[in-house]
C-alpha cells in the first residue's frame, strides 16, 4: 500500500514557476514507475511524465522542455518543476504510483489528492 501527499500548487503568472512535491509512504518506493497527471476543468484527465526506478523520465509533448521531473529514492519523493507555465497548464495535478511503466492512468494504483495549479495570462 501507497500513501501519496502532494503539495506546492498554487496562482502564478503566466511565464513564472512552480515546483510541486509528492512524498510516498512505503517502503518499496524505488520499484514503483512514478507520474504526475493533471485534469483541468471540464476536460479528461491528462498524463504530464513519469520517471522510474533509475530516473528515466519520459514526458508529454506540450511540456516537454519546461517541466522536469525528478525523485529521491531515499525521501521517497517525486517532484515537478515547472517553468514558462501557460494558462493552458491551469489544472488539479495528482501525484501517481504504478507497478508498470507506463503513462496511462487507467494503470496507475495509487492517486494522491492533487493540488491545484492556476496560471494567469
Amino acid at each position: 500500500q501507497v500513501q501519496l501527499v502532494e503539495s506546492g500548487g498554487g496562482l502564478v503568472q503566466a511565464g513564472g514557476s512552480l515546483r510541486l512535491a509528492c512524498v510516498a509512504s512505503g517502503r518499496t518506493f524505488s520499484r514503483y514507475c512514478m507520474a504526475w497527471f493533471r485534469q483541468a476543468p471540464g476536460k479528461e484527465r491528462e498524463f504530464v511524465a513519469y520517471i522510474i526506478w533509475n530516473g528515466s523520465t519520459y514526458y508529454r509533448g506540450s511540456v516537454k522542455g519546461r517541466f522536469t521531473i525528478s525523485r529521491d529514492n531515499a525521501k521517497n519523493t517525486v517532484d515537478l518543476q515547472m517553468n514558462s507555465l501557460k494558462p493552458e497548464d491551469t489544472a488539479v495535478y495528482y501525484c501517481a504510483a504504478s507497478t508498470v511503466i507506463t503513462d496511462s492512468g487507467a494503470l496507475y494504483d495509487y492517486w494522491g489528492q492533487g493540488t491545484q495549479v492556476t496560471v494567469s495570462s
